[in-house]
Parts: C-alpha cells; structure tokens; sequence
C-alpha cells in the first residue's frame, strides 16, 4: 500500500455519496486479543481507512480517554513493534496510518544505525529501516503531531522513499500561509483538528471549524479528514459542512471500554 491508497480509499467512499471514515484505535486497546477483533470489526464494518495510536508514556496531544488508553497498553507490553509484526501476520485489507509521537518512530530502529554518523543522517537512516518494516506491514501512512513543518524533513524524506504518506495536522489556528507551506510535502489527506487542545468527545463543534475546512481547501488538493471531538454523524449535520473524511477517536475507544463492539459503534455512521 501507499500515500496513494489513502487519497483513494476517501475518493472511493466520496464516489459513493458518503463522507469516509476513519476509526482510531490505540494498538493493543482494551487488551491486546480484544484489539486484534475490533481491528477486524472495523474492516468488516466498512472502515475506509483505520488509523493505529502507537501508545507513548507522555501523550500531550490527547485528551483523557485516548491517554488512558496508551497507558493502559503501555502496562499490558504494547510497543511499535508489537503492533507492526501483529499487523504483518494480520494483514488487514483495510489501509491503515500509524499515528505515533516522534519518540517511539525515531527510536524503533535507533539501535541497529551507526553512532558515528552524524545525527541527521542516522535519524534518516533509523527512520527509514522504519518505515521500511511499516510498509511490509501494510502500513500507508504516519501522523506524528508533535513534530512541525521545520523538523518534518527527515521524516518526510524516509516516509516518501518507501511511497509512505505523512499525514499533516492543521487546526483553527493554522493560517493559509502556514497551510500553503505544508502542501508541497503532505500526501494521503489532510487531518483538519476541529478546535484547539486535545482529542475528546465533545458536545458540538465550533463554528470556526467551517473556516478551518475553507482555509484548507485552498491549500491543499488533498482530501480534508475532520478529527478531534466526533461522535456521531447528526454533528456534521449541524456544521453545515462537510469534510471528506471522519475521523473518530475517543467516542470509539470509550464504546470498546464499555465492552460494545466495533462494529455497534460503526453502524450509526453507515446508516
């Protein structure tokens, strides 16, 4: 797979009349057996594409249910490595993006490089020995949202080599100018952040998110995927506009920890 079967999987779902979507699931949630299922239910339940937490001991982007899950599944084992060989034998049909902080990618394959080269060339290299383990896994893409436009280069660069996507992360607070400077180098689609702070479901979404949606559209020729606070369709609805993608996080993960099935929650979206 690759940046291109991202672009693709939302075109396909955008040809049929219908706004893509995108679960997340952090790797090995609720437990490493039940996440493997879900993972199926997903698939088998219409996910165009289903983006993978990478579980880090310190998620600042992530509001309360996505945070418990990563630490739960840092407690039960789960690393990136656990979940790209789980995925390897898994090899699930659905593509799929990992979404990691930069600390967990940079050090997957940090051991294995040369100390004496010099530093960025060994990110590069650590990088890419990742990525191409991602690929073979059947992995098309990395969100990793705290690494800005200024130091994306490496990953970019190794990600790309490998046909991998990196997934941009705009929000309200993302001029058109800063947007523009991202296109050169975003592949797969564009994650649009629905308000500022961290992920969590919430009530309603502001109505600067349409201004958000109309800056990007302008940016990017990418599909644009809403995230942060989705928790049923009737939101979109009251937006009064549409993104080509959903992505839909913590309403997911708190429906798993409840011991609802995957595809429950997806119904409601499929209707």
């Amino acid at each position: 797979m690759s940046d291109q079967t991202l672009t693709q999987a939302i075109s396909k779902a955008r040809q049929k009349g219908r706004v893509a979507l995108i679960p997340f699931l952090t790797g090995g949630y609720p437990d490493r057996e039940l996440f493997w299922t879900a993972l199926t239910e997903l698939t088998d339940s219409g996910a165009d594409i289903i983006e993978i937490g990478v579980p880090f001991s310190d998620p600042v982007a992530d509001g309360p249910v996505v945070a418990a899950a990563s630490l739960k599944a840092l407690e039960l084992g789960v690393d990136l490595k656990w979940i790209l060989e789980g995925l390897a034998r898994a090899k699930p049909k659905t593509p799929l993006v990992l979404m990691s902080y930069a600390n967990p990618l940079v050090q997957y394959a940090w051991p294995k490089t040369d100390p004496g080269l010099a530093l960025e060339t060994r990110l590069f290299e650590s990088l890419g020995l990742l990525a191409k383990d991602a690929l073979e896994a059947g992995v098309s893409g990395f969100i990793v949202p705290d690494v800005p436009l200024e130091e994306a280069g490496p990953f970019q660069k190794a990600f790309s080599q490998c046909g991998l996507a990196l997934v941009p992360l705009v929000g309200p607070n993302t001029s058109l100018e800063r947007m523009e400077k991202y296109a050169p180098w975003a592949s797969g689609y564009v994650y649009v952040v629905s308000v500022l702070g961290t992920t969590g479901v919430r009530e309603g979404l502001p109505p600067e998110t349409v201004q958000t949606l109309e800056r990007a559209k302008k940016a990017f020729k990418l599909p644009l995927a809403l995230g942060f606070g989705l928790r049923h369709p009737s939101q979109l609805q009251d937006l009064g506009a549409s993104p080509d993608a959903v992505i839909i996080g913590s309403a997911l993960l708190k429906h798993l920890a409840e011991g609802g099935r995957a595809s429950e929650f997806m119904a409601p979206w499929l209707a």
